[in-house]
């Protein structure tokens, strides 16, 4: 019982830090890229900005033996920031091209294509519980962020390329955890500088095509630094927790309990933004956050039955035995039964 309190404890912790980055993260973004703030509006340079900065993290960690490099084979990192990059730079460009209305549906539907994913990679099932659950998340955030739908080729074309790789990485980041046993923090610092090198090399481009404006004749003041400064140390955590994360709970999962970040970000713009808080944004985000109780209650739900069938098959053991199963099993995260479960 101790031992999943922990782990309980461990993955909430997880979690919180990754809300937590993430909305201050936007927040931070919000007022160094609008025009009524400091006017930066480089997205994928500053991406890169962030991901050099996690990389220096990285290789100081490592170099002060406060972490312990392992081996991952260069093609799969350099396949996996490929895949990552396109991510940001598709969904820079959906944002640019499609409304925003279409934007948030593109980004709601990454939750049945990671599920339709996880089901052709990984041969994952989903009980119904969990499928409603999923369903009514969606919803909820979408009636909380579309507004106008407006489709365009170009703009769609984008957003499927930015769905599918953000889809493809969430699921590669804990298929690499368990198939090189490698810690999340490890990981991050392997493909960061990757990252790093080639966004701060095409990014400025990137950028230029989508804003028509140079990076060269920015003018950096003091104010826009340290808010860079603060940008690049938020995704530190945010780079870092949502590898945790991943590693922790299923793709799934975290695309899941992910959109609790859009609901604090509305509640945030409302109180320091005076962002309109209507009648439609609140019985939205109430149906968002009751759909994640009840997402989080399924998954429970789906463990014990797992747990029931391992206790079960071990029919033969003593009861001390079966005790001990049944505590070990109940310490495992969500994601290491699945496998366990692909295995059997």
């Amino acid at each position: 019982m101790e031992m999943e309190n922990k782990v309980v404890v461990s993955d909430m912790g997880a979690w919180a830090m990754n809300v937590v980055s993430s909305v201050g993260l936007i927040m931070a973004n919000k007022q160094l890229m609008s025009a009524g703030g400091y006017g930066f509006s480089f997205a994928t340079t500053l991406t890169g900005f962030h991901f050099t900065l996690t990389g220096i993290i990285g290789y100081l960690s490592n170099a002060s033996g406060l972490s312990v490099p392992k081996h991952v084979p260069f093609w799969e990192l350099l396949w996996f920031s490929i895949v990552a990059n396109l991510s940001i730079t598709g969904m820079n460009l959906s944002l640019m091209l499609n409304s925003v209305g279409f934007y948030q549906i593109s980004k709601l539907s990454m939750i049945p294509v990671v599920c339709m994913m996880e089901w052709i990679l990984n041969s994952k099932h989903y009980s119904s519980r969990v499928i409603m659950s999923v369903v009514g998340v969606a919803f909820g955030v979408g009636v909380c962020t579309v507004t106008d739908v407006d489709i365009n080729a170009k703009g769609f074309l984008c957003a499927c390329v930015a769905v599918f790789c953000t889809s493809l990485q969430q699921i590669t980041i804990g298929s690499f955890q368990k198939k090189y046993n490698i810690g999340s923090f490890e990981l991050l610092s392997q493909t960061a500088p990757i990252q790093a090198l080639s966004l701060l090399l095409f990014g400025p481009f990137a950028d230029y095509y989508l804003n028509g404006k140079s990076l060269l004749k920015y003018h950096f003041s003091t104010g826009a630094t340290l808010f860079i400064l603060l940008s690049c140390s938020l995704s530190v955590f945010c780079n870092i927790s949502q590898y945790l994360c991943i590693g922790r709970f299923s793709a799934t999962s975290f695309q899941v309990l992910g959109h609790m970040k859009t609901v604090c970000v509305l509640i945030l713009g409302w109180i320091l933004f005076d962002s309109a808080l209507t009648l439609k944004k609140v019985l939205g985000m109430l149906l968002a956050v009751v759909g994640m109780i009840v997402y989080s209650w399924a998954v429970e739900h789906e463990k014990q039955a797992k747990l029931s069938s391992h206790i079960k098959s071990a029919s033969g053991l003593d009861e001390e035995d079966v005790s001990l199963l049944k505590e070990k099993v109940n310490s495992l995260p969500e994601s290491d039964l699945e496998l366990a479960q692909m295995k059997s």
